[in-house]
């Protein structure tokens, strides 16, 4: 009787549990909405939902599929907007140069087919971070910073009050500071080679177009130095005048005056504004990279350091770089025999000439742009001394470069003192028209020499080059 009573007991337990346990999987199971008859979800709705579910959750390539099964079947839904940046979103979040090129196009899809909507702004930021995220070092290609630059500046001229506008405007500082080290590291490296004219080409264009860089203070003491052992002291006094007044708290400040003093040119007072900026420059927070992040960091070829360095204020440069005026900078070419080198004006950064000019034949800075206030490039300045003829092509020559030349400007002006060489051969040659005297040729030669920037590059490398920074 006990074991029929035990045996009952047990089972009645058992029931129970059955019972209970079909109670709560009836609660938990879900009625399918779809195709209940007392639902009143919209198909598009529906499909919405369960895109966005998937992205969520990681499944972004299933989630846009539903999304572009929206916008192809209910091209009038009003989740239509949202699906297009929905997809762009997705493309940005998974990542790697395919999923980001992608993400570029679907967001400008966005910004032509939905300019007037508040999330406009928001996809042109997220375009511009596109190119932000995928930018280089700046010893690197510079393609990403570049387009970086262009679309940050345009969603600033646009955009101009939207809440995203700080970001921009900090972004883009980073992205400058990038650019200009590039640009200062190869003014640079011709600096300390010298090679004059090519440090200065790109050294006028990262004072000129990045006024924010942190290295600009030396950039400028540099194209200083450049100038004044050209015997340019009205150009070197521009810019170590610059470091005085732009640059106040900047180390470089006593050795600016000390040469503004030894060439007798007046020493300006520090712009109070470039004062209250260096000091919250100064004060401004830093991001620090922790010592978990920064093995990752150097794997990854991301700027960090430049990054770091940015300013925090300031208004970044606005003008994009097709509309900047050309710098002169060198360029490829020349003339074998006398040396003499092609000046291109072109934009800072790039290498397309718009226009050629040869200069005087001397491996100096003389010949570079005359900078102003808005980063133009003036006339080149020629001693009176040297005759100029000009060429068929619209081309400047100088006589003291080209012996060719100046022997036939002499003749045609019939001015001995117009050329002294072309005099004195006149002076030793014999009556009968014979051959030039010996000591005239030698003394052509020695003159061609002096004037040859190949054979003065050769000598400073022969007596060893000497890098004179004060820092």
């Amino acid at each position: 009787m006990r074991r029929i009573l035990l045996v009952l007991a047990i089972g009645c337990f058992l029931l129970g549990a059955v019972q209970a346990d079909a109670q709560i999987l009836h609660k938990k199971k879900r009625a399918n909405k779809s195709t209940s008859a007392d639902n009143t979800a919209e198909p598009d709705k529906i499909l919405y939902d369960k895109a966005m579910d998937d992205i969520k959750h990681g499944r972004q390539e299933v989630g846009r599929l539903s999304l572009q099964t929206l916008i192809n079947t209910y091209p009038d839904s009003e989740y239509l907007a949202k699906a297009k940046l929905a997809i762009g979103d997705s493309f940005y979040k998974e990542g790697g140069s395919a999923n980001l090129t992608q993400a570029v196009q679907s967001y400008k899809d966005f910004i032509i087919f939905f300019p007037f909507l508040p999330e406009a702004a928001y996809a042109q930021h997220q375009v511009a971070m596109t190119h932000y995220k995928q930018m280089d070092k700046p010893d690197r290609d510079r393609t990403q910073a570049r387009a970086a630059e262009e679309e940050f500046q345009t969603f600033l001229q646009k955009y101009p009050n939207d809440p995203l506008a700080a970001s921009a405007e900090q972004h883009l500082r980073e992205v400058q500071e990038v650019l200009a080290e590039g640009d200062y590291r190869i003014g640079y490296f011709y600096y300390v080679k010298g090679d004059k004219r090519a440090a200065a080409g790109r050294l006028l264009g990262v004072t000129e177009r990045y006024p924010l860089y942190s290295h600009c203070d030396k950039a400028l003491w540099m194209l200083g130095d450049l100038f004044d052992k050209s015997e340019r002291k009205d150009m070197a006094s521009r810019f170590y005048a610059r470091i005085v007044r732009d640059y106040p708290l900047s180390p470089l400040v006593p050795d600016a005056k000390s040469r503004l003093t030894a060439i007798k040119a007046p020493i300006p007072q520090p712009d109070p504004k470039a004062v209250a900026w260096m000091t919250a420059e100064q004060n401004a927070a830093r991001p620090n990279t922790s010592l978990i992040k920064k093995p990752i960091k150097l794997l990854t070829g991301g700027p960090t350091g430049e990054v770091r360095a940015a300013a925090r204020s300031g208004l970044p440069t606005m003008t994009p770089v097709s509309e900047t005026p050309g710098t002169e900078i060198l360029s490829a070419g020349g003339q074998a025999k006398t040396g003499p080198s092609i000046i291109a004006a072109v934009a800072p950064g790039d290498t397309a000439a718009t226009g050629t000019a040869e200069n005087n034949g001397t491996s100096d800075a003389s010949g570079t742009a005359n900078p102003t206030a808005t980063g133009g490039s003036a006339e080149t300045p020629r001693p009176a001394s040297e005759g100029t003829t000009a060429s068929p092509a619209g081309e400047t020559k100088s006589a003291a470069g080209d012996p060719n030349t100046a022997a036939s400007g002499a003749t045609a002006s019939g001015d001995p003192a117009a050329n002294p060489d072309a005099a004195k051969t006149d002076a030793t040659k014999p009556a009968d028209g014979q051959t030039q005297d010996a000591t005239t040729n030698s003394d052509q030669k020695q003159d061609q020499s002096s004037q040859d920037p190949k054979k003065e590059s050769t000598s400073k490398k022969k007596k060893g080059l000497r890098k004179i920074v004060p820092w």
